[in-house]
């Protein structure tokens, strides 16, 4: 009994002691895992529960040998430890670290801890108190409770706006993110699913770009969460961890002072990607990147930031807009790029360029260009690869073949291209480096680059490469004025004024020079006087390369092709071909050559031979006469006969002279105050114009009927084939006869220079006379007997207009039409008197008048007998007059006699010598 007694006082102690070890133990471990930990540093946000009673994860549980060995230093706490094992893992997969690597179970608790940290603001400790101050400002109406994530979701979208503490923990979240798609909670939960599903066997850290390439099986929620990542991390490279990886070493080549963020780098390493030592899988991804930016508007973070304040001040339209829209953003990304030089933005302007730049490169950039040519793109260029603006180039070089709305986005897309050297990528690689030796000091834009170039075509320093480039864009221009951006732009009012019905409205139809044939007919009418300039350098262009008509190239198509085939097109080689072989052209050819020739004409300039052999003539005669309407080589014309005026320019000239006289065209004065006569009496003759002279003729033959105008420039014209004449050219060939009979060629010794001379006295004698009589009408004194039946006014034009008005005042005979035109080139006053032959009579009837009118006793005038007296101071005036002549006519034939004077050729444009 006492034993039993014994054993159960022994069992019940034993059974208090064991119960007093599990007491004391259970204190111990609620000593070690105190009660969970609430967090409401954002009221706003809702509390939240802290993972592991601290916010950090756990340093006893599967970390405690790594963070004994990688963070024995760091107090566990507020995300503290996590972070270091964070940044030790990191350096692990660089290959950075020497001896013990973070174990798979503490890497998989690592991302347990992260995981749920993400689900609210306030289980992050660091990013909750950086960011207090931003929620309460900018997502106060934003909770977790009710959407988890959301307060991160909504700082990310202000991310522009944070202040630096909270922008630094929100980007250090997003590079966590960046590493492992599981630590953004609304990422995670919307495509865990489709990542079992797709992309179960790919490793840690490429989930979402194994989603990117299967997208099209990607969920709708999950694809949105991957669009919102995106263009939540699209602007810093260091959150794009593939492009990140692929271009670490070319950062580190071209961007090493770029700071990430804002897109800074990625446009860095965009502005170096045509460099030689670029690297090829860099550029790829790259380009893979920007062309889903420029698919998709709201990823263009860089643009968007840039541009928010002009697209609303300038274009009207919100990013809101734009981006449930697509017309709202065609329309204003249209807006921003046409107006670019009136946005108040520079960082706008320079995005703008950007976005051209990168369209000019690559078809992939334009949307519009690649979505309208895709089809097109896989008929003509489907082994082109895409970049270095090789696709745009080869669907250009197929134009003539392109469906109607790829041939209208191709249009379209040069058209915008042709405002800056920037944007026409071929040209700016192959005059690479002419652009930095020749062009090195004029900004970009406006064209004026490309100016440049052109104005250097004759450099023999440019490059063939270049040069080839340079005459092809100008070829291009030529097909239509909106292609030529700086003409474009100064000539926008004058077309609309001038030449408002030229051009197709039918979108991709080019004008094919019609509009700026247009302006060459009426460039008189042009007012603006830097379209006018404008207009005279296509002429330029014309004249130097017969690509740049349109017209005439069409017209001269097959000419070329048989008789100029080998020539080199360029400095007017083509158009000096096709004149030399004038008679075999066809009519077309021919009509479109003559009218370039005859605007050559109106301006010095666009004759380079004739403005080299004339330049010191010009410099010298003419410096102050300002080019165009013909006016400086009426000025070297009119100077012809002054004694140092050089025969080169001077047979130069005499060419010209000669084209004039077969063609009314070529004479601007003829061909601008006649256009209407033109139309009213010859319009038939016009289309038989070959250089015969048929309109300048008919115009001859209806000379009384034409306006005064037409008259004036008519007898100048036909004065000047006189006074140069020669025989057989089609406008006097009328008169050969009468020349070979009247003025015979061998009488051309002194003799009959005393005999010329001889007329010109006379002729002066009765000129000086008559102006005498005119001037002095109320005088009496010397004697002037008038036939009645001509008059006593002789003209003088060169030897044989000399001869021929001698003949026709002393009443030879002379062919009708010759007859004609020798009235027809004198000057007014004295061809009245021919056409009304009574008109000597009438001269003594009106001084007559104004004797009885001035109440003069003595007899000046007899009516009878046509007779005019002079008397007093007024005889005495024509006594010394005549006696002045005499002299002066006594003198000249007495330096004739001794050869004094050498004999030169005396060249008259207008009115008597």
């Amino acid at each position: 009994m006492r034993s039993l007694l014994l054993a159960l006082a022994l069992g019940a102690h034993l059974i208090l002691a064991s119960a007093a070890d599990a007491t004391a133990s259970a204190a111990a471990v609620k000593k070690e895992a105190p009660q969970p930990k609430l967090s409401n540093i954002i009221p706003s946000a809702g509390s939240a529960e802290l993972y592991n009673g601290n916010g950090d994860v756990s340093a006893t549980g599967e970390c405690a040998g790594d963070a004994k060995a990688a963070c024995k230093d760091v107090i566990a706490g507020e995300g503290r430890l996590a972070s270091c094992l964070t940044k030790r893992i990191r350096a692990q997969r660089q290959g950075n670290v020497v001896g013990r690597k973070v174990v798979d179970k503490c890497v998989e608790a690592l991302a347990a801890f992260k995981i749920d940290r993400s689900k609210k603001i306030n289980k992050d400790l660091p990013l909750a108190k950086a960011c207090k101050d931003d929620v309460d400002k900018l997502c106060k109406d934003v909770s977790d409770d009710k959407a988890p994530g959301s307060v991160i979701s909504c700082l990310l979208d202000k991310k522009a706006k944070l202040t630096a503490g909270c922008s630094a923990e929100v980007f250090r979240t997003q590079q966590e993110v960046a590493e492992d798609y599981r630590f953004d909670y609304k990422l995670y939960t919307a495509c865990k699913d489709d990542v079992n599903n797709l992309c179960k066997d790919v490793e840690q850290g490429e989930e979402l770009e194994c989603l990117a390439q299967k997208r099209i099986r990607v969920t709708w929620e999950c694809q949105n969460q991957m669009f919102r990542n995106e263009k939540e991390s699209g602007d810093d490279i260091r959150l794009s961890t593939r492009l990140f990886k692929k271009c670490l070493t070319d950062q580190r080549k071209f961007c090493k002072d770029i700071e990430p963020g804002h897109m800074r780098v990625q446009e860095c390493l965009e502005d170096h990607i045509d460099e030689a030592d670029f690297s090829a899988e860099c550029k790829s991804e790259l380009e893979e990147v920007i062309a889903s930016r420029v698919a998709d508007f709201r990823l263009d973070t860089a643009l968007r930031e840039a541009c928010e304040g002009d697209l609303k001040d300038t274009c009207d339209t919100t990013l809101k807009q734009m981006d449930e829209d697509d017309n709202s953003k065609r329309s204003a990304l249209n807006c921003l790029q046409s107006l670019r030089d009136e946005l108040k933005s520079d960082k706008c302007k320079a995005e703008i360029h950007r976005r051209l730049k990168r369209a000019a490169r690559d078809i992939r950039f334009d949307e519009r260009l690649a979505s309208a040519c895709t089809d097109d793109r896989n008929r003509f260029c489907s082994d082109i690869q895409p970049g270095s603006a090789r696709v745009i180039r080869c669907l250009q070089d197929n134009r003539n073949s392109l469906d109607q709305n790829c041939a209208a986005a191709l249009f379209d897309h040069e058209v915008m291209m042709a405002e800056d050297i920037d944007f026409k990528f071929p040209m700016k690689r192959a005059c690479a480096w002419e652009i930095s030796s020749f062009c090195k000091n004029i900004p970009h834009g406006h064209a004026r680059i490309v100016r440049c170039l052109e104005d250097q075509l004759d450099n023999t320093d440019m490059s063939k490469e270049c040069k080839d480039e340079v005459m092809k864009d100008m070829n291009r221009m030529a097909q239509d004025y909106r292609l030529n951006w700086r003409l474009n732009h100064a000539c926008e009012s004058e077309i609309q004024k001038l030449c408002p019905n030229s051009c197709s409205t039918t979108p991709g139809v080019t004008c094919g020079g019609l509009v700026l044939q247009c302006l060459q007919d009426k460039q008189d009418n042009i007012t603006n006087e830097a379209c006018q300039d404008e207009v005279f350098y296509y002429e330029l262009m014309e004249v130097t390369d017969f690509r740049n008509d349109v017209i005439l190239a069409e017209a001269c198509r097959s000419d070329v092709e048989s008789y100029c085939k080998d020539v080199e097109p360029g400095e007017g080689r083509v158009h000096q071909c096709l004149r030399y072989n004038k008679e075999k052209l066809s009519e077309q050819c021919r009509n479109e050559e003559m009218k370039l020739a005859a605007l050559e004409y109106r301006d010095i300039r666009l004759r380079p031979k004739l403005n080299k052999l004339c330049s010191e003539e010009k410099a010298v005669y003419c410096k102050d006469v300002k080019p165009g309407k013909a006016r400086v080589i009426k000025c070297l014309m009119e100077n012809m006969a002054q004694p140092n005026f050089g025969e080169e320019c001077k047979e130069e000239l005499q060419k010209r002279e000669d084209m004039m006289k077969s063609d009314y065209r070529y004479d601007i004065g003829v061909f601008t105050n006649c256009e209407s006569d033109v139309e009213t009496y010859c319009k038939e003759a016009k289309t038989k114009l070959r250089g015969n002279a048929t309109v300048l003729k008919c115009l001859v033959d209806n000379f009384k009927s034409l306006a005064e105008q037409c008259q004036t420039e008519m007898s100048r014209a036909v004065r000047l084939a006189l006074w140069d004449y020669k025989p057989g050219a089609a406008l006097t060939t009328t008169c050969d006869a009468d020349v070979e009979a009247q003025c015979p060629r061998t009488k051309e010794s002194k003799k009959k220079d005393r005999s010329t001379d001889s007329y010109f006295l006379r002729g002066c004698v009765s000129a000086f006379v008559l102006l005498v009589l005119t001037f002095f009408g109320n005088s009496s004194g010397i004697a002037l007997r008038g036939a009645r039946s001509r008059s006593g006014a002789v003209f003088t034009i060169g030897a044989v207009g000399r001869c021929l008005s001698k003949a026709l005042v002393e009443g030879k005979r002379l062919d009708s039409k010759c007859r004609a035109l020798v009235l027809v080139a004198a000057p007014k006053d004295a061809r009245v008197y021919f056409d009304h032959p009574e008109s000597t009579s009438a001269l003594i009837q009106k001084i007559a008048q104004v004797q009885q009118a001035a109440g003069l006793e003595s007899v000046l005038v007899d009516t009878v007998s046509s007779t005019i007296t002079v008397t007093g101071w007024v005889a005495l005036a024509c006594i010394i007059s005549l006696i002045i002549v005499f002299i002066g006519g006594a003198v000249m034939l007495y330096k004739r006699l001794v050869g004094a004077e050498k004999p030169h050729t005396l060249h008259i444009k207008s009115g008597d010598a």
